[in-house]
């Protein structure tokens, strides 16, 4: 990559062999190579099993995720980032307008109904000025009203784009969150249309992620969500998002908004169709995890506070998911999943852990799933109990603990036996 002023050398380590491209998602075969996962899927999906770099015949056509790669080519990318940033930073930054003269801008776009591109963009520039901007407009008389009907107007990708970052960047400011529902629900189909078109354009990370923020704002009540869940393809293109290599803010707003709008039993029967289960098993066991240190309790840091979030919402949603029964069958037969929920119940936080203990209560416990059951049996999950039981857990996941504890009763002693330790244990039967 090259500008005028700025020559960026990416380390040959980072590229894919096959590729050539910057790795998004680093696997590493059998052999020690590693690859992007997109470019060795293709090669093993068109028939060949061999390494591409070496040419050897690949024992297993597994790969594991390598995670240490993937760390350091975030770090790179984010500090090359940085650079260009500040390099663009004073050339390209528009001129702040003052409040009198965003006034005018303001007054003559409603009036006249033109020029809204070049308006857009002067008035985001100066929302991103200070918290003061953005209650001025958010309480100026009218705008939100032309954003809406601008949205429900236009189809140009870029004038769309503008006007979701200005309401994105108002949100919190907006005292009549009813209102903007109002505003833009009673134009469902074009204003959901609208906001459909922008999270399908793969290249513009930001505005998916303003679009997804405005969605779940809207989503105050039951109707609301209702009509955001039934129109066709928001959901989709939502669990579309949480691909592994998609942008770790974009995968957490996602995550965010689907736990809003999934309240509604269609709405969940929707999101397991469209195999969100199956996607919400890949960041909980593959990627995108909180890898961090904890003390036993459930309330350690992981690796990052975004990755946390993101543990948290993705079992969040296996949880809303579990309270249903095509869910619950998914679930059950998933034992990559349950494997990864056990993984989860300490040292990533106290939300996380319980959210853990619910799926694996509702799944083994409530409904006493045969296949769950051997599935978490074989995790060391006795172990992680009473681990747990131990810890200054929630009297909530206490209870669910010693309900599991009953559940795996025929193993319970033979677990207490290998367990060497001068801690007093909590007998919950």
């Amino acid at each position: 990559m090259v500008r005028d002023d700025l020559y960026i050398t990416v380390p040959s380590f980072f590229r894919c062999p096959i590729s050539l491209d910057v790795m998004k998602s680093p696997v590493s075969l059998c052999t020690g190579v590693t690859y992007d996962r997109a470019s060795i899927q293709r090669w093993l999906d068109s028939g060949n099993n061999t390494c591409p770099a070496t040419m050897q015949v690949l024992q297993s056509k597994e790969f594991v995720p390598n995670r240490t790669l993937q760390r350091l080519i975030q770090i790179w990318s984010d500090s090359v980032q940085h650079r260009v940033d500040s390099s663009e930073s004073a050339a390209r930054r528009p001129v702040v307008l003052s409040q009198d003269e965003v006034k005018d801008i303001i007054r003559v776009a409603i009036s006249k109904n033109e020029d809204f591109s070049e308006n857009l963009t002067k008035i985001v520039a100066f929302a991103k000025e200070s918290d003061e901007n953005k209650t001025f407009l958010a309480k100026f008389d009218g705008l939100v009203v032309m954003l809406v009907e601008i949205l429900s107007n236009f189809n140009d990708v870029n004038i769309l784009k503008q006007v979701i970052r200005v309401l994105d960047l108002i949100l919190n400011k907006i005292e009549d969150q009813q209102h903007l529902m109002n505003l833009i629900l009673k134009r469902d189909q074009d204003c959901l249309n609208s906001l459909l078109l922008v999270l399908k354009q793969q290249e513009s990370v930001d505005s998916r992620i303003e679009s997804l923020r405005l969605l779940e704002f809207i989503a105050i009540d039951a109707d609301s969500k209702v009509k955001i869940a039934e129109r066709d393809g928001l959901l989709a293109e939502t669990v579309k998002s949480l691909s592994l290599d998609s942008d770790r803010r974009l995968i957490e707003a996602s995550l965010s908004c689907l736990i809003t709008i999934s309240s509604s039993k269609r709405a969940k029967t929707k999101l397991i169709n469209h195999k969100l289960i199956t996607e919400l098993g890949k960041l909980i066991t593959d990627g995108h995890n909180g890898n961090g240190s904890g003390n036993g309790n459930g309330n350690g840091n992981g690796s990052g506070n975004g990755t946390v979030l993101i543990t948290e919402k993705a079992l969040r949603l296996v949880e809303i998911l579990s309270t249903t029964k095509q869910g619950r069958m998914e679930i059950c037969q998933d034992a990559a999943l349950l494997n990864g929920v056990v993984q989860k119940m300490l040292k990533v936080s106290a939300a996380a852990t319980e959210h853990a203990v619910t799926i694996l209560w509702t799944v083994c416990y409530l409904f006493r799933d045969q296949t769950a059951q051997e599935a978490v049996s074989s995790s060391n999950v006795l172990t992680k109990i009473l681990l747990l039981m131990q810890s200054n857990c929630t009297p909530a996941v206490r209870q669910m603990s010693a309900d599991l504890l009953k559940i795996f009763r025929v193993n319970y002693k033979s677990c207490l036996a290998s367990y060497d330790t001068k801690t007093t244990h909590i007998m919950p039967f």
